[in-house]
């Protein structure tokens, strides 16, 4: 798997991206990077850098980054899985537990929504698939359609732009096969949720599942932001992810954090 280093720091970050993602995700975070922290950004088997997998399971993809995470020496790691990749995250933490600090999930599914099933589970899903994210008018329609869900400067199909839609559609196949959050395993990892105040309601309903999963998680709100939050509330995000487990007082939580009624 390729990985990109920011920082140089004692504090390990290790960043999964999304379905459509790639190492780059992150980056955003590099200007808010503490001096103590070092930030590993990793290209998912398959997506950018990285060859594809040795086999298209989920146990696969899971074996090559629990790889990385052990080929780095890596010890006392805070995982951050963007989207879906908190799942990939969860799923990493079962299998290294004694290296898992903490998991930082952002706008997290705990389900596939119907929208995204309508791709894999019917016989045109292929390609519906094609025609909406690997077509440039689609993704134009498509990311139009969504606009309540980001801010006016970001897109939510850019990214497939330049994705191994191969890839992206083995993914979604794989991530639709888990079945629901109670197939995951059962961790006791420190966990915090961040979340876009305008992101999708599939994703808010998400994050009470989330936290019925896995008590411990702490859930946050992030003010302005839709389902691109590295994007669009980088600021508040860091705060969250840096300053989160020692750092921030509860006043500040109350103000990152909101109810969430289904």
């Amino acid at each position: 798997m390729y990985i990109e280093r920011y920082g140089t720091g004692e504090r390990i970050y290790f960043g999964l991206h999304g379905w459509s993602g790639d190492h780059t995700t992150f980056a955003p975070l590099r200007d808010y990077l503490p001096g103590e922290a070092t930030l590993y950004s990793a290209d998912l088997p398959g997506y950018g850098r990285s060859p594809a997998p040795r086999r298209w399971e989920l146990s696969a993809i899971i074996d090559e980054i629990c790889a990385c995470v052990s080929s780095l020496g890596l010890h006392q790691v805070t995982i951050i899985g963007n989207c879906s990749g908190g799942i990939l995250g969860v799923l990493t933490a079962a299998r290294l537990s004694a290296q898992i600090e903490r998991l930082v999930m952002i706008d997290p599914f705990a389900y596939v929504p119907w929208y995204f099933k309508v791709f894999v589970e019917t016989s045109f899903g292929k390609y519906a698939y094609y025609s909406t994210f690997a077509n440039p008018l689609g993704r134009w329609l498509t990311n139009l359609s969504l606009s309540r869900h980001r801010q006016p400067e970001t897109s939510l199909t850019a990214s497939f732009a330049s994705v191994n839609h191969e890839a992206s559609y083995q993914y979604l196949v794989l991530l639709s096969q888990i079945g629901g959050i109670d197939q995951l395993p059962q961790i006791q990892t420190p966990m915090e949720i961040g979340y876009g105040a305008r992101t999708f309601g599939a994703v808010k309903k998400s994050i009470v599942h989330w936290q019925h999963r896995y008590p411990q998680a702490r859930r946050w709100e992030l003010a302005g932001a839709g389902h691109l939050p590295l994007a669009e509330a980088t600021e508040q995000l860091s705060r969250m992810i840096f300053g989160a487990a020692s750092d921030l007082h509860s006043t500040e939580e109350h103000h990152l954090s909101s109810t969430i009624k289904e």
